[in-house]
């Protein structure tokens, strides 16, 4: 009998790939135990497509449950779960859906599904306390620029070239449109949430890459670099502390390491 680790690799390759060729000499009872494997082989892909359809409602309404479906199940073979956490699952799901057969017909799906899994994980987020403004009473000016922030976990920043926010709003409304026009265009969104609810906002070019830059883990200065490339008119000061009193910064963490 092989080591248990052994024999669990076998049986992952039986379950996720359908490769028998070395468990199957150990399956025993009953007339067919293969096909005691097979209902395990079931519940596996239609847990994952289940849980995967879940993730991407919007998308699913958008492109239709089949073609969502089966997209699904292409992307459980090729890229099985590598951790116990299935809320983890599907981050690259959205860039698997644009290799799909006439996925070009619909050139915003990658993004509105991109969209969807900031939105899903923000969602399911929670606030910490933020940083109040009198806290930056305390810092020393000298060395602000080299210092960073954490912001709050359910804080998401996405580039896009279609207005799928858009998008989004028109399925929380439940309300098929007659007609469906988008322009792309350059979209830049916050997508902030916790404890079941969320919020996209638009950004302009400046903001976004500060605030990105932030999450990041740039120093404030390197942020403010990325923000003036994106936009040279971009002013540090106000949108700094518009962080601050909006709630994102939970911590400021100076040079030399110390924690306010």
């Amino acid at each position: 009998m092989p080591p248990l680790a052994e024999t669990q690799a076998h049986l992952r390759r039986a379950v996720v790939a359908g490769d028998l060729a070395d468990i199957g000499p150990m399956l025993r009872g009953g007339r067919d135990p293969a096909k005691r494997l097979a209902i395990h082989q079931r519940n596996y892909e239609t847990s994952l497509v289940n849980a995967l359809l879940g993730k991407f409602p919007a998308t699913g309404w958008l492109v239709g449950p089949g073609f969502l479906s089966q997209a699904a199940r292409e992307f459980i073979r090729r890229r099985p779960p590598r951790s116990p956490c299935i809320a983890q699952y599907g981050e690259d799901f959205p860039r698997h859906l644009e290799t799909r057969p006439h996925a070009e017909r619909v050139p915003y799906m990658r993004e509105l599904a991109e969209l969807e899994w900031c939105v899903g994980h923000a969602a399911i987020a929670t606030d910490r306390p933020s940083l109040a403004p009198d806290a930056l009473g305390g810092l020393n000016p000298d060395v602000l620029c080299d210092a960073t922030l954490t912001l709050q976990g359910g804080v998401h920043y996405l580039a896009t070239s279609w207005p799928v926010d858009e998008l989004m709003k028109t399925y929380l409304q439940e309300k098929a449109p007659d007609t469906l026009q988008l322009s792309p265009g350059e979209f830049r969104f916050e997508i902030r949430g916790s404890r079941g609810a969320f919020q996209i906002n638009r950004l302009d070019s400046g903001e976004f890459a500060f605030r990105n830059g932030l999450r990041s883990k740039c120093t404030i200065g390197a942020a403010a670099e990325l923000a003036l490339e994106a936009d040279p008119d971009f002013d540090v000061g106000p949108s700094f502390l518009k962080a601050i009193t909006e709630g994102l910064v939970v911590a400021i963490r100076q040079s030399e390491g110390t924690p306010t």
